[in-house]
């Protein structure tokens, strides 16, 4: 079946011409009042994303997703491996909150809050409309011969491009194995860290291939989110939409004709200026409907109020709307569907709430040495050998360190020393003895609560299982 005239822009996407070749979009310089207050937003963004790994809360870093060392701060607050039960559930609340906030919204997180339209729009395009020119200087720059010119004006963009892709690089491994850490590595000698300059190196190259070449395709082609829009929006998502009502009309748009009564003549209100293609960093059409290309980063809205003012027609012909809004002129209205989310969002919230009200800040686990049975020692004394672990969460030392028994009469004793300190945000682990009098057991087994205590201060409890013959009973 052959598809119809209007319908062949869904046989491909916008950055693929009909030989099958990347057709490199090339989008007009946006400006107008949503492309204003989205420079805001991006570069607030911005500097929360290049300083988090360096600002610091009660000690903690900001972020941090030490994936190597099973470190992870988030907000500030520290997350060991045996937090990673609050970490699964912060992520999930990450997901579901992305999901309705697409569910009412759209894809405006990838056109406001994305790092990579962040990034792409607001820094390397600005450099490149600033080195080679608006999108018609652009183009005739691509196409021009390989002269002086162009030589200066292209070297002189990638060598910008592969700076800041390495400054990014940099802050992007603050991310992963700390900021102070970092810091060390660059005022120190770069060859004693030769490991860390390779992974610098690579993840420069990668960000270099993604913002210079690769671009929007990342949106397009590489990102999950994209695919999942398709599933999430329904005809009450508010997305950015062409009002094919107005812009329509009974005799289809057409080209603004001075003094023209354009009511009378049944013509839509759109002037087929192509002034929204342009200036879209996917390259589609709006007017074609919501699209997989389409990151809603408003461009295309900014530009279609410039020219219906400039023609003296309502601004708003592209806009925030629902397809039911446009359609049926309905208002927006929070649904079932939104509510259940909201609904989820909010009990995972209160559930994480919960969690890190009730989260210690110092773990202790005291297990029995694999393969030891306990010891028959003078007057009636057992003794089981255990391996014990603390960790400290917190940012400050916890100093005189001792175990005692809270549940049984007996004695514990650490093997080296009795006390001992637990360094900030680490652990201390070593081995101790727990000696019971065979009268106090009740069977062949007995479990035991156990106090850690800094000096007089009990600041957590374990328990353990103690094993006695099973005469004892």
């Amino acid at each position: 079946m052959e598809t119809p005239k209007d319908e062949v822009f869904r046989d491909s996407i916008s950055t693929i011409n009909s030989d099958g070749k990347r057709s490199w979009v090339f989008p007009k310089k946006p400006s107008g009042v949503f492309y204003k207050y989205r420079t805001y937003i991006s570069y607030f963004l911005l500097f929360i994303l290049l300083s988090a790994p360096f600002i610091k809360i009660n000690g903690n870093q900001f972020l941090l997703f030490n994936v190597l060392d099973r470190q992870f701060n988030i907000f500030g607050f520290p997350f060991w491996p045996q937090d990673f039960h609050l970490l699964v559930v912060s992520m999930i609340i990450g997901v579901v909150f992305i999901i309705l906030f697409t569910v009412v919204f759209g894809r405006i997180f990838c056109g406001w809050i994305c790092p990579q339209t962040i990034f792409l729009e607001m820094v390397f395009r600005k450099i490149e409309y600033l080195i080679e020119g608006d999108r018609g200087k652009q183009i005739r720059l691509d196409k021009q011969q390989w002269n002086a010119e162009k030589i200066k004006k292209r070297v002189l963009k990638w060598v910008i491009f592969f700076i800041i892709s390495f400054i990014i690089a940099n802050v992007f491994l603050a991310y992963l194995i700390g900021g102070d850490r970092l810091i060390t590595y660059i005022t120190g000698n770069p060859f004693e860290n030769i490991s860390t300059l390779i992974s610098l190196l690579i993840f420069t190259s990668v960000f270099y291939f993604i913002f210079a070449w690769f671009r929007e395709q990342v949106c397009i082609i590489a990102c999950p989110y994209g695919r999942l829009q398709g599933v999430l929006l329904d005809n009450k998502t508010i997305n950015v939409a062409y009002d094919h009502v107005r812009g329509e009309k009974e005799n289809g748009r057409a080209k603004f004709k001075k003094n023209e009564d354009r009511k009378a003549s049944g013509k839509g209100d759109c002037i087929d200026c192509f002034q929204c293609v342009n200036v879209c960093p996917t390259g589609i059409d709006i007017r074609n409907g919501t699209q997989l290309e389409c990151v809603n980063c408003t461009a295309c809205i900014d530009e279609c109020d410039h020219m219906m003012e400039k023609v003296g027609l309502p601004k708003g012909l592209i806009r925030y709307a629902s397809e039911e809004n446009i359609s049926k002129k309905a208002p927006f209205k929070f649904n079932a569907r939104m509510k259940g989310y909201t609904a989820v969002l909010f009990i995972l919230i209160g559930v994480l709430i919960g969690m890190l009200f009730l989260r210690n800040d110092v773990e202790a686990t005291i297990l029995r040495l694999p393969g030891q049975l306990y010891e028959h020692k003078e007057n009636g004394i057992i003794s089981n050998i255990y391996t014990f672990k603390v960790i400290n969460k917190t940012t400050q030392q916890i100093n005189n360190v001792s175990y005692k028994l809270i549940s049984h009469k007996g004695k514990i004793e650490i093997v080296t020393h009795q006390n001992f300190e637990i360094p900030k945000q680490g652990l201390a682990e070593g081995t101790l003895f727990i000696e019971l009098h065979q009268s106090i057991m009740k069977g062949d087994k007995e479990k035991l609560k156990i106090g850690v205590y800094s000096g007089t201060k009990l600041i957590e409890t374990t328990t353990t299982n103690f094993l006695g013959p099973r005469s004892y009973r």
